[in-house]
């Protein structure tokens, strides 16, 4: 490991109780190993670090490539998650053709705790300033792990959220996705619409109004809490 991949490692044991591992390792079903510190403190550890250090995008990226993945017999999932923080503090050097990178953290990944901020906080923002993913968010979209889809859901969630963003893309992928039986799926296209409606809620209502009767519990329960009672009557009544 590099010096600096060294300092975090090291920090990060320093701040981890036994106790908090066991436990996160149980609620998250956890098939790797844990510190267990909690993700305020791993946020601190990485700014510590980065702050001390000058990275350049080829740093971040063996940074995060090493915090990711070695000791490759025994990942830890504080330490994935640390990877995951330094590629969203340092996505300003980041684009298109860390696609890879960032995909094969998610292939990996294997829990919401890692997938969520890769795809929303990551993937979201990059993806809304460079058109070089359109065709990696659409082959996610169709892909036999249900990771990789929610991922390609997740992605349009923070510049939806603000008002703007692709919603005629996230509207096809979820409709596409709409009658899934899987949880995490079912549960991000409700987490998406409900956060567009905040701003739009018009659009929201428009859009699963008619698909209501197809659309999950989970999806409308999300999807209709920022819209206005008459609007989640009736989209209830489609039900």
């Amino acid at each position: 490991m590099s010096p600096l991949a060294e300092v975090v490692d090291r920090e990060l044991r320093e701040r981890g109780t036994r106790e908090r591992a066991e436990k996160e390792k149980s609620y998250l079903k956890s098939e790797i190993d844990h510190y267990g510190v909690s993700v305020p403190d791993t946020r601190s550890v990485v700014r510590a670090a980065l702050r001390e250090a000058d990275l350049g995008h080829d740093d971040a990226i063996d940074l995060a490539g090493q915090l990711w993945t070695q000791p490759r017999e025994k990942p830890v999932y504080e330490r994935r998650l640390a990877a995951t923080m330094v590629l969203i503090h340092m996505q300003d050097h980041l684009g298109a053709g860390d696609a890879d990178v960032i995909e094969g953290f998610l292939r990996e990944a294997k829990t919401w705790a890692l997938v969520d901020p890769l795809a929303g906080d990551l993937v979201g923002p990059l993806s809304e300033q460079d058109s070089g993913f359109d065709p990696m968010l659409e082959r996610w979209a169709i892909d036999a792990d249900f990771w990789i889809r929610r991922s390609a859901l997740l992605a349009h969630l923070r510049p939806l959220r603000a008002g703007r963003g692709d919603f005629d893309r996230f509207s096809r992928f979820a409709d596409a996705m709409l009658e899934e039986r899987e949880f995490f799926i079912r549960k991000a296209i409700g987490w998406v619409l409900r956060d567009t409606a905040k701003k739009r809620p018009d659009l929201v209502f428009d859009w699963i109004l008619l698909r209501a009767h197809r659309a999950s519990g989970v999806s409308l329960r999300e999807a209709v809490k920022p819209l206005s009672q008459s609007q989640r009557d009736a989209v209830l009544a489609e039900r």
